[in-house]
């Protein structure tokens, strides 16, 4: 029963609209745009645009969203898709449209070490701990981030990788620099807002269909405790 809104100008990074908490709520006096929760399936998008940036893939190829076993520190990693079922063979656009957990940590795998904290830390959510202490489980949002620094991510891919932090109050706010190739930020933009990417899960009449252009990705966090979905049209 709690929520939280946060609304960005993509050019300016002026905020238009900030919802904390409402007076109901169990939990009225957190602010959930500042407070740190796991995002989810929410940091998907920028794994693939690294992935589209050092050309391991396209949009066009085929990842397994097969079950696997990953041996880590603390024993071994099952990661399961938020269905509990498996779709063997799919084009990197549904795997990400479809928010598949399995091809996002095999595609994680493909990645040098660190190469998705660094890109995350670059996009403003400074990350708690390394890259070493989240592991495989980082592709699929097990690190925490505010809702201010999350939207601003994905303004910064609305805005082409061109990376500026939000126009608040009182701060300074410095020159916008490239965080993320314009190219792999256009793919990745491209399938957030192709619902026929998204309806292996999705379905084709959802909520995240709108009658204009928008760019979507939800986010669910471990156990189920927090629901996400952060997208852009062209100018919010």
């Amino acid at each position: 029963e709690d929520g939280a809104v946060l609304v960005l100008d993509n050019a300016s990074g002026e905020v238009l609209a900030w919802v904390g908490a409402h007076g109901d709520s169990a939990a009225a006096q957190v602010d959930g745009v500042l407070a740190r929760r796991q995002p989810g399936s929410t940091l998907k998008p920028f794994l693939y645009g690294l992935a589209f940036e050092r050309r391991l893939i396209t949009p066009a190829s085929l990842l397994d969203d097969a079950p696997t076993e990953i041996p880590t520190g603390s024993g071994s990693y099952l990661p399961q898709n938020y269905d509990r079922h498996f779709k063997g063979l799919v084009s990197a656009r549904t795997a990400l449209g479809a928010s598949l957990n399995l091809p996002a940590v095999r595609l994680g795998a493909m990645l040098p070490p660190d190469a998705l904290h660094a890109r995350l830390n670059g996009l403003g959510l400074d990350l708690q701990h390394s890259g070493g202490w989240y592991g495989p489980s980082l592709a699929l949002g097990s690190a925490e981030a505010s809702l201010l620094d999350l939207s601003n991510a994905f303004r910064t891919l609305a805005n082409g990788g061109l990376y500026r932090p939000p126009a608040l109050p009182g701060r300074p706010l410095p020159a916008p620099r490239r965080v993320a190739d314009a190219a792999a930020s256009f793919l990745v933009t491209d399938i957030l807002a192709d619902n026929n990417a998204r309806v292996r899960t999705f379905g084709l009449d959802s909520h995240l269909r709108t009658r204009g252009f928008a760019a979507v990705k939800t986010g669910t966090s471990k156990d189920m405790r927090d629901n996400w979905c952060i997208g852009f049209t062209d100018r919010y």
